[in-house]
């Protein structure tokens, strides 16, 4: 069986679908997924063994350039449309994500009109699962995924997210990023201090307190970056780490060059610890 999977954003909804994967992997030798994701999480679906093929999708850009993408719009659902599917599996139930589903040739299953979030989007598939709201994003997966696969699945079955290996050139490329700006990564935290909402940012003073601490018992600081607004905070935080004691100059990195995702799969990996915001890298 071979389905495709629309489930395009969050980066922590991406993360909360991995268990419905392993159990349906489980449950079926022989399932196939081609996954549709948004662009800039398009590294991620590949971490598990049974997605076969990522199709990164551009919607937010081609929103805002509406008629120079059309082009790339066009190539995006004949390559879709040139894959034969027993299933289109729409785990988003948004209407964005109804918009990629009703283009390709395949029955449409998504959750139903009390179940989905929003129910407009109900209308449009064949097959419609109902679940009940009052539970966790990952149950919530794991049981739309049994019912739209008709396999048996019960809530005391594990949590199993099944990801590969992670890859050795990953370790490679985050070491020489270090290296390029001279610095060894060694008895390092993470701080993970970016997030999609203001409501959820920690106070600059919070991270420079505990940058302080970390740096005063030994360990490195390394505050990654996702976009330009986040690496100027991180480069605000570490200047006035640095200013306090000038034997801290050394033991904070940010990085010059953004992180791929698979190079911060490895950053988290090595760490000691993590501070994190609620952001999808936490999950």
């Amino acid at each position: 069986m071979r389905i495709l999977l629309i489930k395009m954003s969050s980066m922590g909804d991406v993360f909360h679908t991995f268990p419905a994967l392993t159990d349906a992997m489980q449950a079926l030798p022989d399932l196939q997924v081609d996954w549709v994701v948004e662009e800039a999480f398009a590294e991620i679906p590949a971490w598990h063994p049974v997605v076969d093929q990522v199709f990164p999708i551009g919607l937010r850009r081609w929103r805002k350039h509406p008629f120079q993408s059309r082009s790339e719009v066009r190539q995006f659902f004949e390559q879709l449309c040139h894959r034969s599917y027993d299933k289109v599996l729409d785990a988003q139930g948004l209407l964005k994500s109804v918009w990629v589903a009703r283009k390709i040739p395949a029955p449409k299953v998504g959750l139903d009109w009390h179940s989905v979030r929003e129910p407009l989007a109900s209308l449009f598939y064949d097959q419609k699962i109902h679940v009940p709201q009052e539970q966790h994003a990952i149950t919530r997966l794991r049981q739309f995924f049994a019912q739209a696969l008709e396999y048996d699945w019960q809530p005391h079955q594990p949590i199993v997210y099944g990801l590969r290996p992670e890859n050795e050139n990953s370790h490679i490329g985050l070491e020489q990023k270090a290296a390029r700006q001279a610095f060894v990564l060694k008895n390092y935290v993470v701080g993970l201090h970016g997030t999609t909402w203001e409501t959820k940012l920690w106070p600059e003073s919070h991270w420079i307190e505990l940058g302080q601490k970390l740096l005063s018992e030994g360990k490195q600081l390394v505050l990654p970056w996702g976009n330009e607004q986040e690496q100027q905070r991180a480069r605000r935080i570490q200047q006035q780490i640095q200013a306090s004691q000038s034997v801290f100059k050394d033991k904070i990195w940010v990085p010059t060059e953004q992180l791929s995702l698979n190079e911060m799969v490895a950053l988290l990996k090595s760490a000691v610890a993590v501070v994190s915001v609620d952001t999808g890298l936490s999950h």
